[in-house]
Parts: C-alpha cells; structure tokens; sequence
C-alpha cells in the first residue's frame, strides 16, 4: 500500500467511523418512544460498528480528489460516504437473511439476525437504507441540484434496476449455469451498481464536469466486475479467519462464478484485465487520482 493511499483510507475510514458512530443514535419522531427503541438502537450499532475496510467511502473520498479542485466541502463527502456504507451495510444485512444467501457469519462476527432476530435484522436494514438518503437530501455543503442528482444516482444504483436487481437474478439463477456475459450483467448490477455510484456520488460532491463523470463511471464498471472476480477467487482460496464470512458458499449453492467458468488462473487474469482497462479510464486525470489508482489495485490484489 503506497502512502497516498495508506493516508487516504487511514483518513477516510476514520471520518466514515465517527459519523457511523454518531448516527447509530436514534433520533425518534416522539420523545416519548426513546426508551422503547433502546433495543434497535443496539442493533444499529451492531451493524454499523462491525468494522469493515470501508472500500466504498474510500472510493467517494478519492474520486473527489481525483475530479475537485481540493476546495471540496469534506463534511458533504462525509455525507456522501457514510450514505454508501449505509446502503452496503443493509444489502450485507439483507444478503446474510435466510431467505437469502442464509449466512450465520459476516466480518468475523455473527450476522445481524443471529445476534438478534430476522425481524429485527430486516427492520434495521431498512431503517439504514432510509438513513442513507435523508444524508444525501441535507448533504452540507452542496447545492439543492447537487443532492438531488446524488439522491438519484443512489437511488437507481440500488434500485429495482441495479443492485436489488441482481440480488434477483443471483437468486433466481442459483443451481443453474450461467454464460459469463450473464454472470457479468448479473454482476454489473450486484457489485458493480454501487461501485459506480461511490465514484459518482465523489464526482458530483467535487463538482466535476461531464466529462470527468463519464470517466470516473467508466472506471467502475471496470473496478465493480474486477471487485465481484477477486471475490469469487477468494471464496475458493480464503477461509473463514481471513475472509470474515464462510468460505466456498458459491461452490456449495451451485452458484455460477468467475472461477468455475474461467478456473482461478483464468480468474486472475480477468480481474487484472478489468483493472488495466479501469486505469485507462483515468488517463484524463492527473496525480490527483493517484490514490484512486492505487486504491484500484489494492481492491485486485486483496487477500481478504
């Protein structure tokens, strides 16, 4: 980890963590309510207190610098990136339910609903989805027209149209074989959905013109595949103690992956592919975008 970067995500994670902190506090519409959500209060802190790297609100960090002129408003980027970890937190949430992906473990701890109860699991997860665009919607910092278009990118990135809708098709598609552009499309919505928006949600808070949109989203298509293939080669290759959650579940749930249609060095080759093609995306950026670069290899090269 080069030391722009080490700065950036030492930073970056640790303004995420203190305002995650702060918003596990509930704020009711009744006073009179207080004592009676002491209870979800505990679950959200739960949730969001849980650790992680963070990746998403590095990503709205970097693409800022990498696009702004390095007058951005940093509380604004705080919204913008704690509203994504928002958003990431409940679809892990979600994901972890029985009903779906029924996992028992999640950065290295039980998931929500085995340490409380699906009810209360889902509740949270939803509650946090709602967080998440109340940050956008007061974003300090940031014109009425710029929340808008961050309330609009968040909202298709995790939509009906992007990343509920390949928690669908992920669903629908377990036990059947995929060709790789299916898995890809499946992918592009899952993972990649809100990669793209991290780096959108940075560009937009930075002000960065059209252009510079264009390449910061090209770049995540590229790094939102790239991220989902070296999943899936982790899956095959991590174990519980590194990875945070149970290993080899693709395999067992007759999931289609990057590995089993391309084998791990197959594997490997694609996610570097992905990348390289990401870092061309960047060429009209200048050293500014150096720790997204080095943020991009970092997300290939991770053991974890």
């Amino acid at each position: 980890m080069t030391p722009a970067l080490n700065t950036l995500m030492e930073q970056g994670r640790a303004r995420c963590e203190a305002r995650l902190q702060a918003l596990s506090h509930i704020q009711p519409q009744d006073a009179r309510a207080s004592n009676a959500l002491a209870g979800l209060e505990d679950a959200v802190r739960y949730a969001l207190q849980a650790g992680g790297k963070r990746i998403r609100p590095c990503l709205v960090y970097a693409a800022a610098q990498a696009a702004g002129s390095g007058n951005t408003d940093v509380a604004a980027l705080d919204d913008a990136a704690c509203a994504m970890e928002l958003v990431h937190t409940y679809s892990l949430i979600h994901d972890d339910l029985p009903a779906m992906d029924n996992d028992d473990l999640r950065r290295g701890r039980p998931t929500l609903h085995k340490a409380f109860d699906e009810a209360t699991a889902i509740l949270v997860g939803d509650g946090l989805q709602a967080l998440a665009f109340e940050l956008l919607a007061s974003a300090n910092g940031l014109s009425p027209e710029a929340r808008l278009q961050m309330v609009t990118v968040m909202a298709q990135a995790a939509g009906l149209g992007g990343m509920v809708g390949g928690q669908f098709v992920d669903i629908a598609a377990t036990g059947s074989p995929l060709a790789l552009v299916e898995l890809q499309g499946l992918h592009a919505l899952k993972t990649g959905a809100l990669i793209r928006a991290s780096l959108s949600l940075g560009g937009i808070a930075a002000g960065a013109p059209d252009a510079d949109q264009e390449a910061l989203e090209a770049f995540g298509s590229h790094l939102g595949l790239a991220f989902q293939v070296v999943d899936d080669i982790l899956d095959v290759e991590g174990s519980a103690a590194t990875l945070g959650k149970t290993g080899g579940k693709d395999a067992a749930a007759g999931k289609t992956t990057y590995v089993s249609l391309l084998g791990l060095e197959g594997a490997r080759s694609a996610a570097d592919a992905l990348l390289a093609d990401g870092l061309e995306a960047l060429e009209c950026f200048g050293d500014n975008a150096n720790p997204l670069r080095d943020l991009a290899r970092y997300i290939v090269q991770r053991q974890a």
